[in-house]
């Protein structure tokens, strides 16, 4: 198959193209040891939130991250479990447990793949922007919610689907706060809101994780009980259980082997491929969108420019082979991705390295792993979701952007956080797609023109009208511009029409002006279109809409027009 038919390594085809050399070497080398130690802690709480074992988020990594990176269309992304995803893979977990994730991340690759194939790479670019803001925001309240109970070491009552659900068992739960875990999580945020000012060049995150498991320790000794992730999460080894996560490579295993949410292997049918079908498309979407348009911050940072398609396809094979490796869903991270760019990034190759040193932490440091409170966890994670909602952008964009876009916006936020992200973003579509034929009919009108301003049209007699349309003729406007070719006195036998400013008409236009030619026959009415284009004179002639001489006649411009007019006229009189 050819280049131009399956876009793959088109990040490495584009780095050839600019040359590579040692400084460029040492910049990946430099990035990608930076973004690796970035993306540890961040791998395992996000693999925590989405309901999956801490080690499968290192694996999506370990897997995912270097075959996109091989195979995709962006130099500098750096791809892994991201907050995005949280929202829609965690029900997935609760519903169909951690084989359903796998399985359900599996379809979504080959979603990705179709994408690419089918060049749908520039079709992300119109998702309108509200609708990205309103989503993202959404997110980021329903992850910070969802990381009280760890951030307060809260015991709750039962378990729950919605966000609304869980406000209620957080409220109910607050009596069994711990003391220990809160002051965890209020050290951790503490350093990770100060440490990026005074000390910016060491990961805050890290600081935050090492000062937090200290604390731990010492609030262990004092009698004070901190939750770590060896308590929450432990691995099988020979029959004994061990705490944390395993120091070993994980096993090819086929995804649909795994347990369900019933803890028995999950029973793959045609009504469990239904059930996954939507959430697939729907973790394909967002990966699209989340992976593009960190290229995009990727190429504006760096004056490079990423292949859209060939990272779609890139994506989707990351995503199509890390499920049979553990591997939860993958995409590109922003942030994760800007900090690879900052470190001196120069090829894909980062991305490779920082797969590398997560390989490195699994079989060197799980042990350390289970030390890790899971209120510093949360607190990371509530830091992320943060920096994702945005807040001060949310607030200047509700102030400055039209009603219609507050409305989306508005919309999308609020039908995420109470619902869910496939909702939000079906109905934010629609509701933007809404107001743009709004906004486009608006533009649309028709006019009668002043004769006095017009050469063509001095002199001309009163039995002729004229008009101009401006402004494209589709469903939204059509019936309104043509209803008032319809509207004039008795005595009226020629009505000419300037289509010079209509750029393109639809089935439903062409059929609102058939309808108008149908009156004007009946009446004994001649209609002449002056300066229609080519494009739009093919469209009428292909719909059935032909020029017949003392009916229908296209004409290049007014003066044309007034000839053919008086022509007919003359015809028409009596002798």
């Amino acid at each position: 198959m050819s280049r131009r038919s399956l876009p793959l390594f088109s990040a490495w085809r584009q780095v050839l193209r600019v040359g590579y050399s040692w400084p460029a070497l040492r910049g990946d080398l430099s990035a990608g040891l930076t973004v690796g130690i970035i993306a540890i802690p961040l791998a395992m709480a996000l693999a925590i939130a989405v309901g999956a074992p801490p080690q499968h988020g290192l694996y999506t990594v370990l897997i995912a991250a270097p075959l996109i990176a091989l195979c995709g269309g962006s130099r500098f992304n750096i791809s892994g479990p991201t907050a995005a995803f949280v929202v829609i893979l965690l029900p997935i977990t609760q519903q169909h447990g951690l084989g359903g994730l796998l399985l359900c991340t599996l379809m979504a690759g080959l979603i990705l793949i179709a994408m690419g194939l089918l060049r749908a790479g520039r079709l992300i670019e119109f998702v309108p922007y509200p609708v990205t803001l309103g989503f993202t925001a959404g997110i980021g309240i329903v992850i910070a919610v969802l990381q009280v109970k760890d951030l307060l070491g809260l015991t709750l009552p039962g378990s729950a689907t919605h966000l609304t659900d869980t406000l209620v068992l957080l409220v109910r739960g607050l009596p069994s706060l711990s003391l220990g875990d809160s002051l965890v999580a209020l050290c951790s945020l503490a350093v990770l809101l100060l440490w990026p000012r005074l000390v910016p060049r060491v990961p805050a995150h890290l600081v935050a994780l090492t000062l937090g498991a200290l604390l731990a320790l010492l609030l262990e000794y004092f009698g004070l009980h901190v939750a770590t992730l060896g308590e929450r999460f432990s691995y099988n080894l020979d029959g004994i259980e061990h705490p944390g996560i395993p120091p070993f490579l994980p096993s090819l295993a086929l995804p649909w082997t795994l347990p369900g949410a019933d803890g028995q292997q999950l029973v793959v049918s045609f009504e469990l491929i239904r059930q996954l079908i939507a959430p697939a498309f729907a973790i394909a979407m967002l990966g699209a969108i989340e992976s593009l348009l960190c290229a995009v911050v990727a190429d504006g940072m760096t004056g490079s420019k990423h292949d859209p398609n060939a990272e779609l396809i890139g994506q989707g094979l990351g995503n199509l082979a890390a499920p049979f490796f553990g591997g939860i869903t993958a995409t590109a991270a922003i942030a994760r991705t800007a900090a690879n760019v900052r470190a001196g990034a120069f090829s894909p190759l980062a991305a490779i390295v920082h797969a590398g040193v997560v390989l490195a932490a699994i079989l060197l440091l799980a042990p350390l792993f289970s030390y890790l409170p899971m209120a510093a966890l949360a607190a990371l994670l509530l830091r992320v979701a943060w920096n994702m909602s945005e807040p001060q952008h949310v607030a200047h964009t509700l102030r400055i952007a039209p009603r219609g876009d507050v409305l989306v916006l508005l919309t999308c936020l609020v039908l995420t956080v109470l619902f869910d992200m496939v909702l939000a973003v079906g109905v934010g579509l629609l509701l933007a797609a809404g107001l743009f034929i709004k906004r486009m009919s608006e533009l649309t009108d028709t006019a009668a023109l002043d004769r006095q301003q017009r050469q063509a049209l001095l002199d001309m007699p009163e039995q002729v009208l004229a008009y101009s349309i401006r402004g494209p003729l589709f469903f939204g406007a059509a019936e309104k511009a043509l209803s008032v070719l319809r509207r004039f006195s008795p005595g009226v036998k020629v009505v000419i029409v300037d289509i010079s400013a209509v750029p393109l008409l639809d089935m439903t236009a062409i059929a609102a002006l058939d309808n108008v030619l149908r009156d004007y026959r009946q009446q004994g009415v001649a209609l002449i279109l002056s300066g229609s284009t080519a494009q739009v004179r093919l469209q009428l002639r292909r719909a059935g809409v032909q020029r017949h001489e003392g009916e229908l006649a296209y004409v290049r411009n007014l003066a044309q027009a007034r000839e053919k007019a008086l022509r007919w006229l003359g015809e028409r009189q009596p002798e």
